[in-house]
């Protein structure tokens, strides 16, 4: 079971080699999406000019997407704070997805080398 990082749906529209392994990933695995993507594809599908609404169906029909609660939002802060620690730019949005990855044991599937130290994700 795969978490779907924003860039990842961003590779995948965009359709280079590795929106091909996001979609070898999304073919072969239940695959889910943190909500806090939602918005981070908003917003990169209208600074690309493409619709957003079309491109968030696509990310509901082929993920479940996870919202956020009460512990997974402290359980974010938490992390935040560490992960600043080693790396100043880490952000919260990070943190978000990376919690909600450690909360349901889901692998993080990236683009992201922020990411590249942390146990249960996946570069692309």
């Amino acid at each position: 079971m795969v978490l779907l990082d924003t860039s990842a749906w961003v590779e995948f529209f965009i359709g280079n080699a590795r929106g091909r392994r996001v979609r070898e990933v999304l073919r072969k695995e239940p695959c889910y999406t943190c909500i806090v993507s939602i918005a981070e594809a908003a917003n990169w599908a209208l600074k690309e000019k493409r619709d957003p609404k079309l491109l968030l169906g696509i990310i509901e029909k082929l993920s479940i997407v996870i919202n956020m609660d009460r512990d997974l939002s402290a359980l974010a802060g938490k992390l935040n704070f560490n992960r600043k620690q080693r790396n100043k730019k880490w952000g919260m949005l990070d943190s978000f997805i990376l919690a909600t990855g450690l909360s349901y044991g889901l692998k993080i599937l990236t683009k992201d080398s922020d990411f590249e130290d942390v146990e249960n994700s996946e570069l692309i």
